[in-house]
């Protein structure tokens, strides 16, 4: 079997006992093929019977990656046997071992039995909570790769851990590429930004990210001219996220107070009472809910529809971007919204005028606020202000 010196490294630390191994790097880099190879390794020589997950984002993108990578490994080695593949539940049996592979958008396998080894491929491209799920089922190793086009939950959550270890590659640590191949991704050093990530396989900055001008504080001001609390709610699907809002000398400062699944609205008014909200803050919430809203200010609490409108999410947003927002330390799922939240593309890859439905659930919180508490009377904003902004 041909391999690449990541194939070694991740050997080692395999070999090495740690809990978390992260392959992050650049395109063509062999992080994902490398990471199959071992995984085949190690089911086919373990002693006793071991469960493999390895999961992505969603089956099209496994089937185009690593299962077809992972058939092409086998072939190779003239180890392929059809009938040892379930095509249907895509699993692959290897003595008493299985390797099974499946989607993140799964709820029945994200949330179903444990394993001993799991695999998340394209890991940047996976919720934290989504994450967690499987982690906690997994019993020994848990590999992870990704091109690190970003910060996000990978390097606050895992590789801060002491038995994690980053493995970085390149495109040349892989001296299977042809020399056409390397031609092609040193053609791309012009593009700054491109060459950063998957050149170099370093961290970069989401492109297209809409909130702007923001910062991380350890704790909230004691002084300030206004508070209100902006709510979105959710329950089964979607978490109800409830954020603090205080504007002091002329910024605003925002601390997470809840972002939870589950909450039905009685529980939303005891959690208020619970962290100690006092009962005359205004909190603005999504006009889409009005019994919610009935139901949670007869508990004593004061609920204010949000105004929605025709643009009412740009324009919350351009509000939201005009002022410096000081996001505090615990607000963990404030700061992977902030780092996610991005425009949409078309079929080009360019920016459209319209933002993505995800990652917003603190966001439209707060836009509630802005909408209702500080947006100016008759400030009509276009669409080209608002993108100048980006």
């Amino acid at each position: 079997m041909k391999t690449t010196s990541v194939f070694s490294r991740n050997v080692d630390a395999f070999n090495a006992g740690m809990r978390y191994i992260v392959n992050k790097g650049s395109t063509r880099s062999s992080k994902t093929y490398s990471t199959l190879q071992l995984l085949f390794t190690i089911a086919e020589n373990t002693a006793s019977p071991l469960v493999i997950s390895i999961v992505s984002e969603s089956m099209p993108h496994l089937k185009k990656g690593c299962i077809r990578d992972f058939k092409d490994i086998l072939q190779r080695k003239g180890k392929w046997m059809s009938a040892c593949w379930n095509a249907t539940d895509k699993i692959y049996r290897i003595n008493d071992s299985m390797i099974e592979f499946f989607s993140a958008d799964n709820p029945a396998k994200v949330h179903g039995p444990s394993r001993d080894i799991l695999y998340v491929n394209e890991c940047i491209n996976i919720d934290y909570e989504t994450y967690r799920q499987l982690a906690i089922r997994t019993t020994r190793t848990i590999f992870l790769d990704c091109n690190p086009c970003y910060e996000f939950w990978l390097d606050e959550k895992v590789l801060v851990q002491s038995d994690a270890i980053l493995i970085h590659s390149t495109y040349k640590d892989n001296e299977f590429l042809s020399q056409a191949q390397v031609n092609e991704i040193e053609s791309n050093r012009g593009d700054r930004d491109w060459w950063q990530v998957y050149g170099e396989g370093l961290t970069g900055s989401r492109q297209g990210v809409i909130i702007q001008n923001w910062d991380v504080v350890s704790e909230m001001p004691d002084f300030y001219k206004r508070r209100w609390l902006g709510m979105d709610f959710g329950f089964t699907n979607d978490p109800t996220a409830i954020v603090d809002v205080r504007l002091a000398d002329g910024e605003l400062w925002i601390d997470e107070l809840l972002y939870a699944k589950g909450y039905d609205n009685i529980m939303i008014a005891d959690h208020l009472s619970k962290i100690g909200i006092p009962s005359h803050i205004d909190i603005i919430a999504d006009s889409a809910e009005p019994k919610s809203i009935r139901e949670i200010s007869s508990k004593g609490w004061r609920l204010e529809p949000a105004q929605k409108g025709r643009d009412s999410v740009v324009t919350g947003i351009s509000i939201l971007n005009r002022y410096k927002k000081h996001v505090t330390k615990n607000s963990i799922n404030i700061i992977n919204e902030y780092r996610n939240y991005h425009w949409r593309k078309d079929d080009f890859g360019n920016p459209t005028n319209l933002p993505v439905d995800r990652y917003n659930h603190t966001i439209d919180a707060q836009r509630y606020v802005c909408l209702n508490k500080l947006m100016e009377k008759g400030c009509g904003l276009s669409y080209s202000v608002i993108r100048g902004r980006d």
